[in-house]
């Protein structure tokens, strides 16, 4: 008679859920950084709002925006929303995983699921933030003068866009079946984020349903704060701070920077929540 092997199987623990979270973040580093291409075309957008569009109406704004160049005032918005596309793009990874197989042997594992959405979190916020420190080496060709301390700003604030976005990705995909129907759903959410962010027009004099919107675009709250730390670091008169950078107000109440963030932070802990909520129904 054959001997049949006991299997031990681990009970959960908050060590291997960290363990679990480290390793979703590993294969998402690996897996971006095998595939080179990916970052040269992520560099190709952000090159072509800076340097094409930013030239080409250069010549038409130079009277609105004073001594100020009009790619100087684009790049905080273009840094911001370029970790866009990656960020929401990295969620997309479950789908794939789901199609070949590979996630029904991650749900298999002895760790929590909100450990795996975690991990798959900060590896898709890794990931953008990465390619934001690419756009980020173009800010000296731009007259942003760049410092230690305005870079770890501008990364922090970044990350924290970064991770909000792949939370709001994970949220939609956890439940979602087909790669085709997630990317469709993303192009049609993913345009209008951008565009009613305020990445490349000042929130000053805007038509009052444009106003609104904006206002009420989540992602507005961290263009704002990328803006206003490349501003705190300009030399530029106050007329033109206040046209081409003024504040965010609600009801004619200045929203501060740090509540903006938190705000921020505040939507992508609730995403995540959805996100796990959804995930852990998954078979």
């Amino acid at each position: 008679m054959t001997a049949v092997a006991a299997v031990r199987v681990p009970q959960r623990a908050f060590a291997l859920d960290l363990r679990a979270v480290k390793i979703v973040v590993q294969r998402d580093l690996i897996r971006t950084l095998q595939d080179r291409t990916r970052f040269v075309a992520a560099l190709v957008q952000p090159l072509l709002f800076l340097f094409v569009l930013g030239s080409g109406l250069g010549s038409l704004t130079r009277g609105a925006t004073g001594s100020l160049d009009l790619k100087t005032f684009m790049f905080p918005g273009i840094l911001a929303t370029s970790t866009l596309f990656t960020a929401m793009f990295s969620a997309v990874s479950i789908v794939w995983d789901r199609e070949f197989g590979f996630l029904r042997e991650m749900l298999i594992a002895p760790v929590r699921r909100s450990s795996i959405i975690l991990g798959k979190a900060l590896g898709g916020a890794t990931v953008a933030t990465t390619q934001g420190i690419l756009v980020l080496a173009l800010a000296p060709f731009v007259h942003v003068p760049l410092t230690v301390g305005l870079g770890l700003t501008l990364l922090a604030e970044v990350f924290l866009l970064s991770f909000t976005l792949t939370a709001l990705g994970l949220a939609i995909v956890s439940r979602i079946r087909q790669v085709q129907t997630v990317m469709g759903l993303m192009q049609v959410l993913l345009l209008p984020l951008s565009f009613l962010s305020g990445a490349l027009y000042p929130l000053s004099n805007l038509p009052t349903w444009l106003s609104i919107v904006v206002r009420l675009n989540p992602l507005t709250y961290a263009v704002h704060p990328v803006r206003t730390a490349v501003f705190n670091h300009l030399q530029v008169s106050d007329s033109v701070r206040a046209l081409l950078n003024p504040p965010i107000t609600w009801n004619g109440w200045i929203v501060p920077t740090w509540l903006q963030l938190a705000l921020v932070a505040s939507i992508g802990l609730s995403l995540m929540a959805v996100a796990v909520r959804q995930f852990q129904q998954v078979e």
